[in-house]
């Protein structure tokens, strides 16, 4: 399953048990705003396997990657490795 974050109104108790879902053959994108969650709750992020953050949009908001940066065409080839998609 690929899950994607945009937003990043999350607060530690929302996100906790929602990253708790994700097991090792399920992949996450943080794009949009979302990419700010892994800035705001780092510790969170680190047990993920397939953690992803769009380049743009880290970049846009002038931060430096944390995780796995990719690009748009990466993240393409990522939804036809993992799916379906679940967005939050």
């Amino acid at each position: 399953m690929l899950y994607t974050l945009s937003k990043a109104q999350y607060d530690l108790n929302e996100l906790t048990p929602i990253l708790a879902q994700i097991t090792e053959n399920d992949a996450l994108v943080l794009w949009q705003d979302g990419v700010l969650l892994a800035v705001k709750y780092p510790q969170l992020f680190t047990k993920i396997s397939h953690l992803f953050i769009l380049t743009n949009d880290i970049e846009a908001r002038g931060l430096s990657p944390l995780f796995k940066s990719i690009t748009l065409t990466e993240f393409v080839k990522i939804t036809e490795t993992f799916y379906p998609q679940v967005a939050l």
